[in-house]
């Protein structure tokens, strides 16, 4: 049975039981991925996942159960254990399905299902070589933690009894190598990474390998740096990590437990006005598109910030009801989110700021959304007239995200694709660097 008739068989018998309204969510997943390492296959492992997912609301109460068998039996207790959590739960009035003028009709098909025909065996065959060039980079490389090679394939289907039914298939393709560098007693690691809706557009095994060799020897001879306060970079990669928390900060979650450092900041000015924040949730084969949320609401292009204004939040239908809001159709996160893109290199960001931190690694999670208060272990590159002096480790980046954000100078066009977050490196006039 596929997952269309499972979910239509799945809406008649909650319609059977005269339930006030119910959702429904099927998931199945499957692929596989290997793991070579030292020129040999590590792992090679297959994945099939299937989940099925149902809430009941009655009376205004809330019930929730899932199961992982797609059985008529386990469908059915699944919905009847979902009943029976609903009459033991208390009454919540902002409980409920999405206002049925906002879910998603005539919806986009997003390009995001390219089968990738590779075999285990090909694949193992391409882990091994991307793992030999990266070896055979540089003879100070002299250990690796593997080539990985995947393929997932993933369907899923959500469904309420306001008569929306909608459905897509997915896939995700990756490849990635890491290696260890050694010299005068030192020794580093990094990554490279490549992953793409289409095997097509997923970088050639040279690049990975030779990406991953050059930033882990670039590494060797790091240092610590003295405290001090200077400009940081970070690299498009982990600038990510910013707008991360940026969505944190305006998530209905967050807002209406008034935990958040954004609460009430609605129409403030919270970036510089330059930047522009915004949603494209139906860019093709886009690793972040979207035709429609978790509650079935249409996506739709939207800002967040204009010129450095929040203009909007992140809502789901609960959390809009919550703070007396429409939803944004954020029901599961945000969609392709982007910043306005400047016309500089990272080169010339990296002269613009002349001296100070480049940041290529962020480690531990010390960021309080409530406070803004962040905090994050370190590695990176010393920044002189423009130029990298020498790799720094060990140390500790330190601020409030209120003035990191308002703090941000210039942003460079070297876009990191490879998710849900698009942007490129981003410079911050001054932080904390806790060091020797």
């Amino acid at each position: 049975m596929n997952l269309t008739t499972i979910a239509q068989s799945a809406l008649k018998q909650i319609k059977s039981l005269h339930i006030d309204a119910a959702e429904i969510t099927l998931a199945q997943t499957k692929g596989f991925s290997v793991t070579a390492r030292m020129g040999d296959v590590e792992t090679l492992e297959h994945h099939l996942e299937k989940s099925f997912g149902v809430t009941v609301f009655q009376n205004q109460c809330t019930g929730s159960a899932s199961s992982s068998d797609f059985s008529p039996e386990s469908i059915r207790a699944t919905i009847e254990k979902a009943c029976t959590i609903a009459r033991f739960s208390s009454p919540d009035p902002y409980a409920g399905l999405a206002d049925p003028a906002r879910l998603a009709k005539n919806y986009p098909d997003c390009d995001l299902y390219h089968r990738w025909n590779i075999t285990p065996v090909d694949a193992i065959t391409l882990a091994i070589e991307c793992e030999k060039k990266a070896l055979a980079f540089d003879k100070r490389i002299v250990n690796s933690e593997g080539a990985s090679v995947s393929t997932v394939d993933s369907h899923g289907v959500y469904a309420n009894t306001l008569g929306f039914f909608g459905d897509y298939t997915a896939s995700d393709h990756g490849i990635n190598c890491s290696v260890i560098a050694r010299e005068n007693n030192q020794m580093q690691r990094d990554y490279e990474y490549t992953s793409a809706r289409n095997a097509k557009n997923l970088e050639r095994i040279d690049w990975v390998a030779q990406k991953a060799a050059e930033k882990t020897v670039k590494r060797l001879g790091a240092r610590r740096l003295k405290t001090q306060t200077c400009p940081v970079i970070f690299e498009a990669s982990v600038a990510k990590s910013l707008l991360r928390s940026f969505v944190s900060a305006i998530s209905g979650g967050n807002l209406y437990r008034q935990s958040s450092f954004l609460l009430n900041a609605l129409g403030k000015p919270i970036f510089p006005a330059f930047m522009n924040i915004f949603q494209q949730p139906h860019l093709l084969a886009a690793m972040g598109s979207c035709p429609f949320d978790r509650e079935g609401v249409a996506t739709v292009d939207q800002h967040y910030v204009r010129d450095g204004e929040l203009v909007s939040y992140v809502l789901s239908s609960y959390s809009a009801r919550k703070l007396g809001l429409q939803t944004t159709g954020n029901a599961g996160g945000v969609f392709n989110l982007s910043i306005t893109l400047s016309d500089l290199s990272l080169q010339q960001l990296l002269k613009k700021m002349h001296r100070g931190l480049f940041v290529t690694e962020l480690m531990g999670q010390g960021v309080n959304i409530t406070t803004g208060d962040y905090s994050r272990g370190a590695a990176g590159f010393w920044i002189e007239n423009g130029e990298i002096q020498f790799p720094v480790e060990e140390i500790t980046i330190a601020g409030n995200l209120k003035s990191i954000f308002t703090g941000i100078i210039a942003n460079s066009n070297d876009v990191d694709l490879r998710g849900g977050i698009r942007t490129g490196s981003i410079l911050i006039d001054q932080m904390t660097i806790a060091g020797e």
